[in-house]
């Protein structure tokens, strides 16, 4: 028996999972927060060596005892900037709205979204680090001119580990969120990190599935590492037919695939996955939001929604809510607003107004699933995450409204035991007992699965009922 650890620095905290490299059984855990400056809770910059810090105490306590491996998952589409020498040349980017102007700018100069989802495979986004590049030309141009090298958080952890070596490296899946790197050919577009920033940077070198970014002085390997997407999908044990709805305020519905996809108008951003595969992503604006939105109306909160809809029927007696409440991404309508049809004097019932929202959200994402569908994508079952997907109403709604078997995981560290699981890929392979191409084969997530059974047909006249809603609120929205 071997021994692994899975590492995964999220926005927020480390956690380390330490598994049997054998079954994935885990057998110890570990848990920090990062520190966080006063009074803010999710920052859009940081002085990364936070994450050692956190990293370190996580680890304290012989938790890494006898490990021989250590895989990598953190945060996605963060950007360190790093200078000739190696050094930041200012805090890291993470996530933030204030690059939405440097994205259009930079979809406009190439010529326009399908020009962008043909070089790429996606249309940047003011989270990702092509858009950062640009913001960071016009907002801090000596800080832009300093930047000799751009890496990711996995990137950077990984390096830190290495001892930071002269050899930087990332994986395909992280390099697949930069907005400069094609999954479809698998090789950086430095041409787009040049028009972002304004001259060129050196990028790591991307590693497979299976490959080890290297090894300490002390003999521990540490595994490509990747983003916690990827990591999350590798510790599901996602494969071809799989799809992943997260219901989060908003939503995002992923398949693995086995080759890249894009749409012209850039709904579907393609990334790449941790094993070799693909997981093309749609993202929506408006999931949770829309039950929360609506439990407040209804002065509710979401448990209060769940029995309110239970109480109702398929099709919420003809009532048809549009959840486009912040605009919304799929369909590309970002002005838009809810809309909510089918009032009647029988219809005005608190009770069809909660099934009604949750059809609505659920409707929202069944768009989603066809946008992949439409590419090519076959999805036989569904994973529903997010603490909403616990829901009764979700979870009696979800298998006919999508169609397909849903599969509501235990919640878990999956992130992390990705990780876990591609370090003891690449020991594997490094000992010779695993092939390059295959994962090892660990237990797979406990689940409750949920079947649409006989309710098909009332889910096909739900669906039929939104649609037709949908066309005549934005008729050619798709």
């Amino acid at each position: 028996m071997g021994i692994v650890a899975g590492l995964d620095s999220s926005s927020a905290f480390t956690r380390i999972v330490v598994c049997d490299t054998d079954t994935g059984a885990v057998l110890r855990q570990g848990y920090a927060a990062h520190p966080q400056p006063a009074g803010e809770a999710k920052p859009t910059e940081t002085d990364p060596q936070s994450w050692l810090l956190s990293l370190g105490e996580a680890a304290g306590g012989g938790l890494l005892e006898g490990v021989q491996a250590i895989g990598v998952s953190a945060q996605q589409h963060g950007l360190l900037p790093l200078d000739a020498q190696g050094a930041l040349v200012r805090p890291a980017l993470l996530g933030s709205k204030r690059a939405q102007v440097a994205a259009a700018e930079l979809i406009d100069e190439l010529g326009g979204r399908q020009a962008w989802a043909e070089a790429v495979g996606c249309v940047p986004q003011s989270a990702q680090p092509v858009a950062k590049l640009r913001w960071l030309a016009k907002n801090e141009p000596e800080a832009a001119r300093r930047t000799a090298a751009l890496m990711q958080p996995h990137d950077w952890l990984v390096w830190q580990l290495l001892g930071r070596p002269a050899r930087r490296t990332t994986d395909r899946g992280a390099a697949s969120g930069t907005g400069y790197w094609s999954a479809a050919t698998g090789s950086w577009r430095p041409d787009l990190v040049e028009l972002a920033l304004g001259h060129g940077a050196a990028l790591p070198e991307v590693l497979g599935p299976a490959d080890a970014a290297g090894t300490t002085p002390e003999g521990l390997l540490i595994s490509a590492g990747t983003g916690e997407t990827q990591a999350a999908a590798l510790g599901l044990g996602l494969g071809p037919g799989d799809a992943v709805v997260s219901l989060g305020a908003s939503g995002s519905v992923m398949a693995v695939h086995h080759e890249a996809l894009s749409e012209p108008n850039g709904l579907i951003t393609s990334l790449a996955d941790a094993a070799g595969m693909h997981l093309p992503v749609v993202y929506t604006s408006n999931a949770v939001r829309t039950l929360r939105g609506t439990a407040e109306l209804l002065g509710t909160d979401l448990e209060g929604l769940n029995d309110l809809a239970l109480k109702s029927t398929p099709g919420a007696h003809g009532l048809v809510l549009l959840p486009y409440l912040e605009g919304e991404r799929t369909p590309a309508l970002p002005n838009a607003a809810g809309t909510l049809t089918g009032l009647r004097r029988d219809s005005m019932k608190p009770e069809h107004l909660a099934r009604a929202a949750f059809e609505g959200m659920l409707c929202g994402l069944a768009d989603a699933l066809d946008v992949l569908r439409g590419r090519g994508a076959e999805i036989r079952r569904i994973f529903l995450l997010g603490a909403a997907a616990e829901l009764p109403a979700v979870q009696a709604a979800a298998p006919a409204l999508f169609g397909t078997q849903v599969v509501v995981p235990q919640p878990a560290d999956y992130a992390a035991l990705g990780a876990a699981r591609q370090a003891a890929w690449a020991l594997g392979v490094q000992q010779g007992t695993l092939a390059p191409h295959t994962p090892p084969a660990w237990q797979g997530a406990v689940a409750q699965v949920f079947e649409p059974g006989d309710d098909l047909a009332a889910g096909r006249a739900v669906r039929q009922q939104y649609v037709a809603t949908r066309e005549q609120v934005h008729p050619g929205a798709f």
